[in-house]
């Protein structure tokens, strides 16, 4: 499948997905629109691992929306979507690795904050400025930023529109890992080697239960990891996991 404003490669055993608009990559409705189209054709890969998403060229992983394309005769519509595409991409089922290789603002930050795990070039900033232009932030950027953060701080980011540098960024944990300047997308690869030989079913179950045991109370939270342990349990990934522990040789594991 060809895109206008992605560039799509799956290698092995992970997908990588660049932004391709320059100068900044800004996010528009098309973009939008081909990350679903992403999501779909590769729904059904069970050798997928890992999905890796970067910005084309140095300057910006994504700069935020294209305010000259506007926000469409719709808003509410067009807000809904971006929202839906985010929190589908958070809740994909492998570890989603933002590899952020510049200037990270806005709907950038937004799609940063949905995935998995952040790891940021050193000269990057990032941060949620749409107060500057008297909106805020509406591709779920309010909800994820104070959930990763300390609530008053992502507050005061987002009141001031204020953009952070990529130390700062790791010392808040607003990113996972600073990498040195030109590495993001070398180190986000070598992150996904190390998920490629971890078992699939439990990475996903893990990711299910964190995402929606954060959003309950704690025994909600805790009958959802119940129910997902039962399912790992069941799973050819386990009895090839306790089977390699006991005779102490390394697991294959085959996502069954």
């Amino acid at each position: 499948m060809s895109y206008e404003t992605l560039i799509v490669e799956k290698k092995e055993d992970r997908l990588i997905i660049t932004l391709n608009r320059p100068p900044v990559n800004a996010l528009n409705a098309t973009i939008i629109i081909e990350l679903n189209k992403v999501m779909d054709e590769y729904a059904g890969d069970r050798d997928l691992r890992s999905v890796i998403i970067t910005g084309a060229g140095e300057k910006a992983f994504c700069a935020g929306a294209d305010l000259k394309a506007g926000f469409g005769d719709d808003p509410d519509a067009f807000v809904k979507r971006g929202q839906d595409t985010f929190l589908r991409l958070e809740n994909l089922g492998v570890p989603v690795i933002a590899a952020i290789n510049g200037i990270t603002l806005g709907g950038g930050c937004e799609l940063a904050l949905a995935c998995t795990f952040r790891l940021i070039d050193e000269k990057a900033i990032i941060g949620l400025p749409e107060s500057n232009l008297g909106i805020l932030p509406g591709y779920g950027g309010t909800q994820r930023m104070g959930r990763l953060i300390r609530k008053s701080k992502a507050i005061e980011l987002m009141i001031f529109g204020k953009h952070v540098s990529a130390a700062e960024a790791v010392e808040i944990g607003l990113a996972d890992r600073l990498v040195p300047a030109g590495t993001a997308l070398a180190e986000a690869n070598a992150l996904a080697d190390l998920i490629a030989g971890r078992a699939p079913i439990a990475t996903r179950l893990i990711i299910d239960a964190v995402n929606r045991g954060t959003e309950v109370d704690l025994q909600a939270g805790l009958n959802i990891e119940r129910a997902n342990f039962l399912k790992v349990l069941a799973s050819g990934d386990a009895k090839e996991g306790i089977s390699a522990f006991l005779e102490k040789r390394k697991a294959a594991f085959k996502g069954e």
